[in-house]
């Protein structure tokens, strides 16, 4: 518990009324996009600006209480669950958009706001950012840059860390630092603005960000095909980027996702399809028609049963959207979802599909799946219930395989999730001891007290701290 001198001094830094500690509100804050998972803090705190922010850090660090920092809480592997307990910080009052650059492609946000206000602002000037992770609608830039978000673009656009040019970060003690700039090229000395990108608010809090914007493109189509074998659909991955074309999107979609998408919100997906891939080309008009014709033309040579393009900007839009509803469809009707994020080389996503496949005949579960198909990002979804013991257990066991079956195939147990909680278990199967090593060290050094988003990535005591939800 924070002694209530502390909390008087909160509410003095930032105002009585950015001081949260309702039974309400701390309940609200002790969970995010992870289901399994809840833990109380004991104050959720709203900073307006980085100074306040800045004291915010410097009596935590003083007093040795735990700071979870926190966005739109999207993220799916518990990385801004509170389980120390202490000060939820959330930036989502921090949300302004200060500048747009048209003339160099750059803006300049602060952490709090949304991805979707950012990408309407940006389109009024005929710009885009381009990392579009499926939180797209609550997921903030402070989130985003600690996630190293991807989404569907990033087979063609890349991740965020490509579009960071500089950021303002206030470390666990308070100090507030400016990393990176506002130029393209930037090599002085060690490079600590990739460091804190990925680090899942383990090493200070992110409160302003320089980004990198692109220019949205003349044209674009969309193609829809649709596969009576999951697995080919998989193959069809490799097919089309061998055939030259590099798509903007492949997203994957499997059967069960798509009728659960249609008993929410039909788009018309054939749902006695296996699995679906949606293709996006953009860029110059010659160049979108060209590379949709060899799509098409590979997907219909390689297996698809149906081959679509959407003939209208609303057709195409209702394709997408249809896999953005994929995600929250899943928890629909589902008491627990163990959703997880594993990616392997484009080469090895049908091998991926089929041992998930096998994963749920073995076990006799529902295993689904979403994914970004182009860059070999799978998402499976295990469908189960947290309170029936049994079912629960033979849920986590399969996706401990699952994560097995990523390593084996050459691939990683996180593509754009993080560790957060949820991979704490396989963080040293997959990394070289040395090298977490180095990343304590680090962690150390800027937050000598463990302080900041502690328990995250791998844990200090010998045991996870594992507070499992069951209400």
């Amino acid at each position: 518990m924070i002694k209530e001198s502390i909390i008087v001094d909160l509410q003095r830094i930032v105002g009585k009324e950015n001081v949260f500690t309702s039974p309400e509100c701390l309940k609200t804050y002790s969970y995010d996009g992870t289901t399994t998972w809840t833990h109380k803090p004991d104050v959720v705190i709203f900073p307006l600006n980085t100074k306040a922010l800045s004291q915010v850090m410097k009596l935590s660090n003083r007093e040795k209480i735990a700071v979870t920092p926190r966005g739109g809480g999207t993220n799916v592997s518990g990385g801004s669950i509170p389980i120390s307990g202490g000060i939820v910080l959330c930036l989502s009052k921090m949300d302004r958009i200060t500048k747009i650059d048209k003339e160099n492609m750059m803006a300049t946000v602060e952490a709090g706001v949304v991805l979707q206000d950012l990408v309407l602002e940006l389109a009024k000037e005929g710009l885009f950012f381009p990392p579009d992770p499926q939180s797209y609608y609550g997921a903030t830039i402070g989130g985003i840059i600690a996630e190293n978000a991807g989404g569907p673009s990033c087979l063609k656009y890349g991740v965020t860390k490509q579009y960071v040019l500089g950021m303002e970060v206030v470390l666990p003690t308070g100090e507030i630092i400016n990393l990176g700039g506002r130029t393209l090229n930037n090599v002085i000395g060690y490079d600590l603005l990739h460091i804190i990108i990925s680090s899942e608010g383990t090493l200070g809090v992110v409160t302003r960000a320089d980004l990198r914007l692109m220019l949205l493109p003349p044209a674009r189509k969309t193609v829809m095909a649709v596969y009576g074998d999951a697995v080919i659909a998989g193959e069809n991955v490799s097919r089309v980027l061998e055939a030259g074309v590099i798509p903007t999107k492949i997203e994957y979609i499997d059967n069960w996702v798509i009728n659960k998408i249609e008993e929410t919100m039909p788009f018309g997906l054939p749902r006695d399809a296996d699995a679906v891939l949606l293709f996006e080309a953009d860029g110059a008009s010659e160049a979108v028609e060209r590379e949709t014709e060899i799509i098409v033309e590979v997907a219909r040579k390689h297996g698809a049963k149906e081959v679509r393009i959407a003939e209208s900007i609303n057709e195409a839009n209702q394709f997408w959207m249809a896999r953005r509803v994929g995600a929250s469809a899943i928890y629909r009707d589902t008491k627990t979802v163990l959703v997880e994020d594993v990616t392997v080389p484009r080469g090895n996503l049908p091998v991926l599909i089929k041992r998930c496949k096998e994963l749920a005949k073995k076990y006799n579960l529902e295993i689904v799946a979403l994914g970004h198909a182009g860059d070999g990002n799978l998402h499976p979804a295990i469908l189960t219930d947290i309170t029936d013991v049994n079912h629960y257990q033979k849920a986590t066991e399969a996706m401990d395989e699952i994560f097995q079956a990523a390593v084996e195939f050459g691939g990683v147990i996180s593509g754009e999730h993080g560790i957060g909680l949820e991979k704490q278990k396989f963080l040293m199967k997959t990394i070289d001891p040395t090298v977490l090593t180095i990343m304590k060290k680090i962690k150390t050094l800027l937050d000598p007290n463990n302080i900041m988003n502690p328990e995250k990535i791998w844990s200090e005591s010998d045991k996870p701290p594992l507070n499992l939800r069951f209400d």
